[in-house]
């Protein structure tokens, strides 16, 4: 450590539970056996939705990247000058001075038996939310005990108290409904597209033309960016509390 006992990384420590990683690959295979079938069997040989399977399977490989440079590259290194969060392709730095407030926060998993359920974040002075790699329940027996040490050794490297000011705390809860917003919003676009895949299996059964384009692609995305528009609104009236553990 350095003087004052704030320097730390925060890197994988631990692998992630089978069930982390199995679950969504299973369900993207499915998806990708699903779309393939659908792309043979539709009408006119399924050439009206060539591109579905390719698709698939190059959001699969990203998918994949993007959780292996997640674990072998990203990592929070904190230091005396301020902290760095170096994600799976890029990092950012923040002087101790830009620190509003460093939050644990439940993951948007949930509390089920997946981890990590606890995430810590960066908030700056305009309420934005960055996440710090690796500062969880899954590297860390006890977050929220790691998070009020780190604040309580950087506390003399700051210009300013770690006080609550309502402005940006009012940033915050804006950010906080606009990202439950998102979050269903693409849930419903989910719903829609099943809903879809539905509707196309019948058209094709009853010998109708179908448009996979439209059906996949645009209803869905249409629908969760509606449901998403009207959330927001609903909840920026109301904001929804922060599931926080703050030290």
């Amino acid at each position: 450590m350095d003087e004052g006992g704030v320097e730390r990384v925060y890197r994988r420590r631990r692998k992630p539970p089978l069930a982390y990683l199995l679950l969504p690959g299973l369900l993207m295979m499915n998806a990708l056996i699903q779309t393939s079938r659908v792309s043979r069997d539709g009408d006119g040989g399924g050439s009206g939705f060539w591109w579905g399977p390719p698709a698939l399977a190059v959001l699969m490989g990203l998918a994949i990247a993007r959780v292996a440079l997640e674990q072998f590259r990203a990592r929070t290194r904190v230091t005396a000058a301020g902290i760095t969060a170096q994600g799976p392709l890029r990092a950012r730095t923040w002087a101790w001075s830009e620190v509003y407030d460093i939050r644990v926060e439940q993951s948007p998993r949930g509390s089920g038996r997946a981890a990590p359920r606890w995430l810590t974040y960066l908030y700056d002075f305009q309420g934005r939310r960055f996440l710090l790699w690796h500062l969880n329940d899954w590297q860390l027996d006890d977050p929220y005990a790691e998070v009020a040490e780190l604040c309580l050794a950087a506390a003399p490297l700051r210009s300013l108290t770690w006080e609550r000011r309502p402005d940006v705390e009012e940033l915050i809860l804006r950010g906080a409904a606009r990202r439950r917003a998102g979050t269903w919003g693409a849930y419903g676009a989910i719903a829609v597209f099943c809903l879809m895949f539905v509707l196309d299996v019948a058209l094709i059964t009853v010998g109708r033309p179908d448009h996979p384009f439209v059906l996949f692609v645009c209803v869905p995305l249409a629908a969760g960016a509606a449901l998403a528009f009207v959330l927001d609104r609903y909840w920026r009236a109301r904001p929804p509390h922060s599931p926080a553990r703050q030290p």
